[in-house]
C-alpha cells in the first residue's frame, strides 16, 4: 500500500482512537444498558425537566456510538477495496477507494474536534452578545454584520435562534444585541468567538470614500442548566423597567414591559424586551445566572479566563480576528494563524474552520499524544 494511503489510514486511526477514549469505550455497553432502563421507568416523566435531560443524555451517546461504528466501517470497506485494486492492479478502483478514504479523514478529523467539546459546559446551550466599540454609525453596521455571521452559521449549524434584546443604532446598524442559540455543543463551538473583531473597509457611510477601521465586541456565555443551582442575593441586584425601542411596527412595546437587571457585586447588567414584563424578568435572570456561572467556569479554566478578561474595550489591544476588505480579501484569526481569502464565506457564516483551528489549538497536543498512546 502506498506511503500517502498508509498516512491517511493512520490518520483516520488516530481520530477514532481518540473518539473511542473521549466515550470511555470499554464502558459504552454498559451506560446504554443503564440509559435503556431508566427509560422504560413508568415514573420517568414524573419529571419532565430531568426526563428530557436523560432523554438528550442517552441520543447524545447513542449517535456518538454510531459515528463512530460508521467511520469504522468505511475505513475498512475502502482498505479491502485498495487491496482488492492492488492484486488486480485495477487503479481505477484504488484512486476511486483513495478518495473516498480522503473524505473520510476530514469527518473523522471533524467528529475528533467534537469530541473534544468536553468542558464543564461546552454541551450547553449559549448566549451570544454583540457590542459595537466606538465609531458611531461604522461601528453600529460592523455589529449587525456581525450578528448576521453568527445567525447564517447557527442556521447552518441546525440551532435553534431566539433573540433576547437588542438596541438600535441611531442612523443604521445596532449598538447591541443578544441571541439566546440553543443545540448541541454550540457554547463549546462558540465560545472561541468571545474577543474584539476588526473590520477594515472602504465606507459606505463616507462620501469620500476612506478606508476605516471598526471594531465590534463578541461575548459568549453558557445557559445555565436548570441542575446547576446559582444563587442571586435580592440585595445585590437592581431591577428596571423600561419601554424599549426598534425601527417600529408591532415589535415596538407599548407599555414598560422590558427589562434591565443590573448586578451589583460584578457590574453585569443584562436585559430582555419579549412582550411580557413576567417573561422578561425569567430570561433576564437566566441570563444573569449564566454570566455569574460563566465568570466561576473562569476561574476553574485559565484559557477561557484569559479570553474573557480581554473582552475590555473593542480596540486594538484586545483583537482575536481580523477582517479586510480594502486594500485586499482576507480574515485572519490573530491566535492561530488561520486565515483566508473567501471574505464573503466568512461573513455569510462559514466559520467552522476558525472555531476547529481554535480548539486545535487549545487541545491538540494533549490528545494527539493520548491517541497515539491508544494506537
Amino acid at each position: 500500500m502506498r506511503a500517502d494511503i498508509v498516512t491517511t489510514v493512520s490518520e483516520i486511526n488516530k481520530s477514532l482512537a481518540l473518539l473511542r477514549q473521549r466515550l470511555n469505550w470499554d464502558t459504552v455497553s454498559h451506560r446504554l444498558e443503564e440509559f435503556n432502563a431508566r427509560v422504560e421507568d413508568p415514573d420517568l416523566w414524573n419529571n419532565p425537566d430531568s426526563a428530557q435531560k436523560l432523554m438528550r443524555e442517552r441520543q447524545t451517546l447513542v449517535d456518538a456510538v454510531a459515528v463512530h461504528d460508521s467511520i469504522a466501517q468505511d475505513l475498512n470497506d475502502n482498505v479491502e477495496m485498495i487491496e482488492l485494486g492492488e492484486m488486480e492492479d485495477d487503479q481505477e478502483v484504488i484512486s476511486d477507494a483513495q478518495s473516498a478514504l480522503n473524505e473520510l479523514a476530514k469527518k473523522a478529523a471533524a467528529k475528533e474536534l467534537e469530541a473534544l467539546l468536553n468542558g464543564e459546559a461546552d454541551s450547553n446551550d449559549t448566549f451570544l452578545e454583540v457590542h459595537s466599540g466606538a465609531g458611531g454609525t461604522e461601528s453600529c453596521d460592523w455589529a449587525s454584520m456581525l450578528a448576521r455571521m453568527y445567525l447564517r452559521w447557527s442556521e447552518k449549524a441546525g440551532y435553534k435562534i431566539e433573540m433576547q434584546s437588542e438596541t438600535p443604532g441611531e442612523e443604521a446598524g445596532i449598538k447591541s444585541v443578544t441571541y439566546k442559540i440553543s443545540g448541541q455543543n454550540a457554547y463549546g463551538w462558540l465560545k472561541s468567538e468571545s474577543g474584539v473583531h476588526r473590520l477594515v473597509r472602504i465606507s459606505p457611510f463616507d462620501s469620500a470614500a476612506k478606508r476605516h477601521t471598526s471594531f465590534c465586541s463578541v461575548w459568549v456565555y453558557p445557559v445555565v442548566d436548570d441542575n446547576i443551582d446559582i444563587e442571586v442575593n435580592p440585595a445585590d441586584i437592581r431591577i428596571d423597567t423600561y419601554r424599549s425601542s426598534g425601527a417600529g411596527g408591532q415589535h415596538v412595546n407599548t407599555t414598560d414591559s422590558a427589562v434591565r437587571i443590573t448586578h451589583h457585586p460584578t457590574g453585569i447588567v443584562v436585559t430582555s424586551s419579549e412582550k411580557s414584563q413576567h417573561q422578561n424578568r425569567d430570561i433576564a435572570m437566566k441570563a444573569l445566572k449564566s454570566r455569574l456561572y460563566q465568570m466561576e467556569l473562569d476561574r476553574r479554566n485559565s484559557a477561557i479566563n484569559e479570553a474573557h478578561e480581554n473582552k475590555g474595550d473593542a480596540g486594538w489591544g484586545n483583537q482575536i480576528r481580523s477582517y479586510v476588505l480594502q486594500p485586499y480579501q482576507m480574515v485572519k484569526d490573530l491566535r492561530t494563524g488561520h486565515e483566508t481569502s473567501d471574505t464573503k464565506g466568512v461573513l455569510d457564516g462559514d466559520l467552522d474552520a476558525f472555531m476547529a483551528a481554535t480548539l486545535a489549538q487549545d487541545v491538540s497536543g494533549k490528545s494527539r499524544a493520548e491517541a497515539s498512546d491508544l494506537d
